[in-house]
């Protein structure tokens, strides 16, 4: 593939548009007016939102797409030649697409320059003042408070996350200034194309055993990403960032630490957390925030950070984070019916359910039951990650697993749902296993009760079935059932 990204008016195509990343670059490319089209097998709100601001998509991934780009009349003139050349797509591919994809093939027949989804980032980084959020865990929810802090603030930034936010309608937003927020991916080693001035390292561990085969692999990404960056903010909680890359301005929930920002007078509540800012050892006020739990705060506290770094009073920073809602899927509430709680959650790897399983346990009410419902994500994920899945779910009184969500990875034969359930209930008392979705909701209609509060974990699918048990406990028969 190809990485030079033409900004002069050449069109962009996307193949697989409906993608929450591959979106968010074809929203703000069509807002800023260039031709914008792409396809999907699978039409979304998304790609529905796309079409109302000038995008063309096609249901469907074939050659023939492509021939909407050829001009209807044809000579030889070399002339016209080299117009119908030059008016040819750029292609956008991410790592999903596989090569014998037949709308990649026909764009490489046809000569296209074909680019991988994080070549148009990197452009759209070195085209603004950019500030870009990596690390493992973290990413979507300190991007998008970063992006709604300087929303609040007045610096009207354009915005790419992985996930939706309310504020503004989605996964990215086009602002008029120079600044741009941008979540900045590691899993398949395409972090090191991006130079923001300034980065955001939130943790590193190993998360993408499809991609890596060790911690080291994934640390040598990280370590491009950070000589990349003009300056670089990190959590020294983690000892790798701390050790392996000497953040340019540091962050920590440790007072007793040589942090740039910490914070003291800490409290977590069900309905968010406080704690008092310390700016290189001189308080800088209070921190409210309606997200919960510690992770939350070490992601304000990065925000923080960035604010501090771009000139922000901290009361302007303190006022955009006290009311930031949080993206969606990140302990989102999708409802409460007959007294039972339901909230939705990417969270997928062990380290992720560990710390919201907590955030569920501290805001669970005395003698409310916590139940995790979660579907595995990847066969390689599953299988790297066996026994410290096994002994991620303590704080649930009740986990219900499902079969393993491929993400389109072949089944070895290594791995299955059913196994996971099994190294669980070595470590928990109360594991379920449902096989599949329909199971899985026949199960939570027959087992959730008054006062539970539901928690559906995963990057699959598996938060297509809140709505279907949402309506069934609406059903009067069933609510009294």
């Amino acid at each position: 593939m190809t990485n030079s990204v033409d900004f002069s008016g050449r069109p962009f195509h996307f193949i697989g548009i409906g993608g929450i990343g591959m979106s968010a670059l074809a929203y703000v490319l069509a807002k800023r007016q260039f031709p914008v089209s792409g396809s999907d097998l699978r039409p979304n709100h998304i790609t529905h939102k796309l079409e109302s601001i000038g995008a063309h998509i096609f249901g469907r991934q074939e050659a023939s797409n492509l021939e909407f780009f050829r001009p209807q009349v044809l000579n030889s003139q070399e002339q016209l030649a080299a117009d119908t050349k030059s008016k040819l797509p750029q292609v956008i591919c991410s790592t999903a697409i596989n090569t014998n994809n037949l709308e990649y093939k026909a764009a490489l027949e046809l000569g296209c320059p074909v680019l991988h989804r994080s070549d148009v980032l990197a452009a759209l980084i070195a085209d603004y003042y950019s500030i870009a959020v990596a690390g493992t865990h973290g990413k979507t929810t300190t991007s998008s408070m970063i992006g709604y802090m300087l929303l609040e603030a007045g610096l009207d930034p354009t915005i790419l996350v992985g996930g939706e936010v309310n504020a503004w309608e989605g996964n990215a937003r086009l602002g008029q200034s120079q600044y741009l927020v941008a979540e900045a991916d590691e899993s398949d080693g395409s972090l090191v194309k991006h130079a923001p001035e300034i980065g955001i390292i939130t943790n590193i561990e190993l998360d993408h055993p499809d991609h890596y085969d060790t911690l080291e692999e994934v640390i040598d990404i990280f370590q491009t990403f950070a000589k990349g960056c003009k300056t670089l903010i990190g959590s020294i909680d983690c000892a790798t960032v701390r050790d392996r890359l000497q953040p340019t301005i540091s962050y920590s929930l440790h007072s007793d630490t040589d942090a740039d920002y910490t914070v003291t007078n800490i409290d977590y509540r069900a309905d968010g957390t406080t704690a008092l800012v310390w700016e290189r050892g001189k308080a800088l006020g209070v921190l409210k925030l309606r997200l919960l739990s510690r992770h939350n705060l070490s992601n304000a506290l990065a925000a923080v950070a960035v604010g501090r770094a771009l000139g922000l009073e901290f009361g302007a920073i303190a006022k955009g984070i006290a009311t930031f809602e949080g993206a969606r899927r990140r302990f989102e509430l999708r409802g409460e019916v007959d007294g039972i709680t339901f909230i939705d959650d990417y969270a997928h790897h062990p380290s992720e359910i560990r710390v919201t399983l907590a955030a569920a346990r501290l805001q669970a009410r005395p003698g409310q039951r916590v139940v995790a419902i979660f579907q595995p994500h990847r066969y390689s994920r599953t299988l790297t990650f066996l026994e410290e899945f096994a002994e991620s779910f303590t704080h649930a009184d009740l986990v219900v697993l499902t079969d393993i969500y491929s993400a389109g990875e072949p089944n070895l034969g290594l791995i299955t749902g059913e196994q996971l359930a099994a190294e669980i209930a070595k470590q928990h008392s109360q594991v379920v296993y449902q096989p599949t979705l329909p199971s899985v909701c026949e199960y939570l209609l027959q087992t959730l009760r008054p006062g539970d509060l539901a928690l559906f974990l995963g990057a699959g699918n598996l938060n297509q079935v809140i709505p279907e048990v949402i309506t069934a406990f609406c059903e009067p028969a069933k609510a009294t059932s």
